[in-house]
């Protein structure tokens, strides 16, 4: 069984797993702005790519915020 911290204090894998859960808050957060707006900005012929290069970058946050 995982070793709790005492009542009203919070250990190092505790910070973390707020850190992490406030981090993934934010690129939510970031994400919707990002939905809202973009639809109004036209990158012409490089839509394609723009779009190419958030769905990785999107991917590669999605990676590491899984694996750790």
């Amino acid at each position: 069984m995982a070793k709790k911290s005492p009542r009203f204090s919070i250990d190092k894998i505790g910070m973390k797993k707020v850190g992490k859960g406030t981090l993934i808050a934010g690129i939510g957060a970031a994400l919707v702005f990002l939905v809202e707006n973009v639809g109004s900005i036209d990158f012409g012929e490089y839509s394609p790519f723009v779009v190419a290069i958030a769905a990785v970058l999107v991917n590669v946050a999605r990676k590491f915020l899984l694996k750790y």
